[in-house]
């Protein structure tokens, strides 16, 4: 297998760039770490991928309101790895590295070549040693950077770990690998994340419906096929997704391979990713028509991470308020209230 395109200059080598470009382009890949798949190289024609994966000068620009830790991980954080800010459940980030990287992410300060590619021995130690002594803790969520970069060995005593522990019931994957490296997904990685004693559950992040190629769709249907419900994750992205007629498709692909839209996520102010903005008023227009045109099970929730680690907010509900022309005032699950300018 072809190993991925992990600089501009091999970018251009193979001809998805223009090779001018390259001098400016490593400044950005010496900030923001790039990988770009051979399976998603593949379809670097559409411009809703060539967008999400290929590096771009916009990059470099800073903006005001730019945050390193844009949705407040930090602040709920007692040990390297564990993020515990619902009493219910906990994000494990046990990787730091990625199969791609996408040109928005919220954690491109956290993830990339340049960070530790899994928790140390003592790391993963302590972090099961907190969910363990946290009864409260329901669902544990497996993220990172993506943790279907692992091997099948290493997933499987993630899996069992957590599923000797009593009060876990349920095991959720975070991850991209099905669409970006659906080679990857082996029977023996499918094996690696069933475990008696808990449910596993896997969030499928993508954004276009041209992601999903002959062979994504076969690698999400061995998971399928094995009992493992499937959720998605998408961010409303400008230039990708950002009419109603690419989010129809999106969702309509995600339930016709038994896939649940779960979140579509308002871009989180990560640095460098401004030109994805939109403002949310142009978010909830757009999900309003996309309720028009679909069924119920094929409508994602849209919501804000709120800055700061105050959680998640649905952006169609009350909780939502414009107080202003581009001015919100948004609740947090906790009551208080916060504001919010596009």
């Amino acid at each position: 297998m072809k190993p991925p395109y992990r600089t501009p200059r091999e970018l251009a080598d193979g001809g998805w760039m223009h090779p001018a470009r390259v001098p400016m382009l490593d400044a950005v890949a010496e900030r923001f770490a790039v990988s770009v798949s051979p399976e998603m190289a593949g379809l670097l024609r559409h411009e809703s991928i060539a967008r999400q994966f290929l590096p771009s000068e916009a990059e470099l620009t800073s903006r005001a309101e730019d945050l390193a830790d844009p949705i407040g991980d930090g602040a709920h954080s007692p040990v390297k790895g564990i993020v515990h800010r619902h009493p219910d459940r906990v994000l494990f980030k046990a990787v730091a590295v990625c199969a791609v990287y996408c040109r928005f992410c919220f954690r491109r300060e956290m993830v990339g070549s340049n960070a530790p590619g899994v928790l140390a021995p003592d790391e993963m130690e302590a972090a099961y040693d907190y969910i363990a002594a946290h009864p409260e803790i329901w669902e544990v969520i497996v993220t990172g950077g993506d943790p279907f970069v692992l091997s099948p060995r290493r997933v499987q005593a993630i899996t069992e770990r957590l599923a000797a522990i009593g009060h876990v019931k349920i095991v959720r994957w975070h991850t991209r690998v099905p669409v970006v490296d659906p080679a990857s997904i082996t029977d023996d990685f499918v094996a690696a994340l069933i475990a008696p004693g808990v449910a596993s559950w896997i969030a499928l992040h993508a954004n276009a419906a041209e992601e999903f190629s002959p062979a994504a769709r076969r690698a999400i249907a061995r998971l399928v096929d094995a009992g493992i419900q499937m959720v998605s994750q998408s961010v409303l992205l400008k230039g990708v997704n950002d009419s109603v007629e690419q989010l129809e498709a999106l969702m309509r692909i995600f339930v016709e391979n038994r896939i649940k839209p779960y979140y579509l996520h308002h871009p989180d102010r990560a640095p460098g990713t401004s030109h994805f903005r939109m403002k949310i008023a142009q978010g909830r227009a757009l999900v309003r028509a996309l309720r028009g045109r679909l069924s119920g099970i094929a409508v994602p929730t849209y919501v804000l991470d709120i800055p700061g680690g105050h959680a998640k907010v649905p952006l169609l509900s009350e909780d939502v308020v414009e107080v202003a022309p581009d001015h919100w005032r948004i609740r947090d699950h906790a009551g208080n209230w916060h504001d919010y300018r596009d």
